[in-house]
C-alpha cells in the first residue's frame, strides 16, 4: 500500500488537502483536511447580536448571501418577526441570484476543465471539450463569465451590492423596488433565461423540467448530440464510469429553501433515504458536531451546535483537520442540490439516482437540473412584488434568548444556532454544507461522505494527482473557507 498527499486543490475556494492510502490502482481509504482555521465562531461572541449580519456574511465571499439569510433568520426566531411578503420575495431573489451563479461557476469554471487535461486525448470527445472549457480561451468559458457577470447585478439592484450584502435583515430586506427596477430585474432574468436555453441547453427551460426519467433524458440526449453544453457533459458520462463514480453515504439533508408567504417552502425540508426510497421527517435535535479527529477541543464528546465548542487545540494524536464531523443521530449524511432535488421528489434525479446513487454524474445533473428549475420560478417571484407594500418588518431583540436560522445554499444545508445573553452573543454556531460533506472521522471511526465517495477511486500508475479524485472531489464543490468559519 501506498500514501499519496494530494494538495492544496486549485479551483477551490480555501485550502483542502486529501490523504490517499493507495493499493491494487484504487483508493482504499482517504483523509480529508480543511488545512486552515478562521475563528469566526469566536469572533461572534460578546457582540451584539446585530453584529451578526456584518461579521457572518464575511464568512465566505462566494455565499455571502446564504451566510447573511442564515444569520438574519437566527435573528428572526429570536424577535419572533416574520418578513412581510415582499420582503421574502426579494431574499430569495439575492438568494437564487448567488446560488444559481455558483451553479454556473461549478459546471464551467471548476468541473469541466478537468476533461481538458492531455490524459483524455484520446477521447472522441476531446477537442470539442478543449474548444469549449479551456481555462481563459474556451469559448463557453468566456460566454459563461459574461453571464455570471451580468447576472450577479442583480443582486446589486436588490441589495445593494454583493458580496457581503447588507439588505437582508430579520424583518425582510430592508430595499425596496420600485416599478422600473423591477422591468430591469424581470429583463435581467430573461437574458440569462436566453444564455442558458442557447448554450447550456440548446433547449427551452420547460422541456428540460419536463424530463420526468433517464430514459426521457437520453432520449432528449439523442435527438441533438452535438448541441449544448449539459449534452456534451453527457455525451462525456456515456465515455466514462462518472454515472458510478464517487458513491456517497446515502442519506441526504437539506433544510428546505425559498419560503413562500403562505409557509410552503419552494424546496421541502426533509431526509431522504435511499435504502428506504422515502422522504423522513426532519428533527435538529438529533445533530451532534463530533471534533474527535479535528485540532478543537472535544472534551465533552460530540455537542449539539446549541450547546457547540470551538476552541483550538493543537496537540490531539489522533486529529487531522479543522473540521468537526457533524452527525444527525450518529448517521453520516450528503448534502447539495442533489439532496434537495430527491427531498423534493423531483422524478429525473429520483430516478437516475435510484440507478446510479450519489455519484458524480447525478451531483452534476442536480445542478444543472436546479438551474432550469429556479429561473422561471424568479420570473415568477419578480411579477409576485407588489408595489407600494413593505418590504421590512421592523423588530426589537430580546435581551436573552436562542434560535436556529437554516437555509440552503448553492453547496447544500446551511444553519447558524444563535444563544443571547444579557443582550451579547454568548454562542454562535456554524454548519457549513462542506462541513458536512467534507467531515472527518468520528469518535467510531466512521468517514465523512467524501471520504467515503474516494473509496474505490482508480488511481493511474505514477498519477500524483489522480483525475478521478479531482472528479469526485470537485462533485461535492467544496468551500473549505465555510468549513473552517
Amino acid at each position: 500500500m501506498t500514501r499519496l498527499l494530494v494538495g492544496p486543490f486549485n479551483r477551490v475556494e480555501g485550502d483542502l488537502e486529501v490523504q490517499l492510502d493507495i493499493e491494487d490502482g484504487q483508493v482504499r481509504s482517504a483523509q480529508v483536511n480543511a488545512t486552515m482555521y478562521r475563528g469566526f465562531e469566536q469572533i461572534l461572541r460578546d457582540h451584539p447580536p446585530l453584529d451578526a449580519l456584518v461579521y457572518a456574511p464575511r464568512v465566505c465571499g462566494i455565499c455571502s448571501v446564504s451566510q447573511s439569510v442564515a444569520a438574519a433568520r437566527a435573528l428572526a426566531g429570536l424577535a419572533g418577526v416574520r418578513p412581510p411578503a415582499n420582503g421574502l420575495i426579494a431574499t430569495n431573489l439575492m438568494a437564487a441570484t448567488e446560488n444559481l451563479a455558483d451553479h454556473l461557476s461549478h459546471f464551467y469554471l471548476f468541473f469541466m476543465p478537468d476533461f481538458v487535461r492531455p490524459l483524455y486525448a484520446g477521447r472522441p470527445w476531446y477537442a470539442d471539450a478543449v474548444a469549449r472549457f479551456t481555462p481563459h480561451s474556451g469559448s463557453q468559458q468566456r460566454l459563461a463569465l459574461a453571464a455570471r457577470k451580468r447576472w450577479l447585478d442583480l443582486i446589486g439592484t436588490l441589495g445593494g451590492k454583493w458580496p457581503h450584502t447588507g439588505s437582508v435583515h430579520p424583518g425582510g430586506s430592508t430595499r425596496a423596488i420600485d416599478p422600473a427596477e423591477r422591468l430591469r430585474l424581470l429583463t435581467r432574468v430573461r437574458e440569462f433565461r436566453q444564455f442558458l436555453e442557447r448554450e447550456l441547453f440548446a433547449a427551452p427551460l420547460e422541456r428540460i423540467n419536463q424530463l420526468n426519467s433517464e430514459a426521457q433524458l437520453w432520449d432528449w440526449y439523442a435527438e441533438a448530440p452535438e448541441q449544448g453544453d449539459l449534452r456534451q457533459f453527457l455525451r462525456i458520462v456515456l465515455d466514462s464510469d462518472l454515472e458510478h463514480l464517487g458513491q456517497g453515504p446515502g442519506l441526504y439533508l437539506s433544510y428546505g429553501a425559498y419560503p413562500q408567504d403562505d409557509g410552503s417552502l419552494t424546496f421541502a425540508r426533509g431526509l431522504w433515504d435511499a435504502r428506504l426510497g422515502q422522504v423522513q421527517a426532519l428533527d435538529l435535535d438529533g445533530i451532534r458536531e463530533d471534533a474527535s479527529h479535528a485540532w478543537l477541543d472535544d472534551r465533552d464528546g460530540p455537542l449539539h451546535p446549541a450547546q457547540g465548542v470551538t476552541e483550538p487545540t493543537l496537540d490531539k494524536p489522533a486529529a487531522y483537520t479543522w473540521n468537526k464531523a457533524p452527525r444527525l443521530d450518529g448517521a453520516v449524511l450528503e448534502t447539495g442540490a442533489l439532496a434537495r432535488q430527491l427531498v423534493s421528489a423531483q422524478p429525473l434525479l429520483r430516478d437516475a439516482a435510484a440507478r446510479c446513487g450519489g455519484s458524480v454524474y447525478t451531483r452534476l445533473l442536480a445542478r444543472l437540473v436546479e438551474l432550469a428549475t429556479v429561473v422561471p420560478q424568479m420570473e415568477h417571484w419578480l411579477l409576485a412584488l407588489r408595489p407600494g407594500e413593505p418590504y421590512y418588518s421592523a423588530c426589537d431583540l430580546p435581551d436573552s434568548g436562542s434560535a436556529v436560522g437554516l437555509t440552503e445554499a448553492a453547496r447544500g444545508a446551511l444553519g447558524h444556532w444563535l444563544q443571547v445573553e444579557k443582550g451579547r452573543i454568548a454562542s454562535y454556531q456554524i454548519i457549513a454544507p462542506t462541513t458536512w460533506n467534507f467531515s472527518p472521522r468520528d469518535a467510531q471511526g466512521r468517514p465523512g461522505a467524501l471520504e467515503r465517495a474516494l473509496v474505490g477511486a482508480p488511481v493511474r500508475p505514477g498519477e500524483q494527482t489522480p483525475v478521478a479524485v479531482q472528479h469526485i472531489v470537485r462533485s461535492f464543490d467544496p468551500c473549505m473557507v465555510c468549513t473552517v468559519h
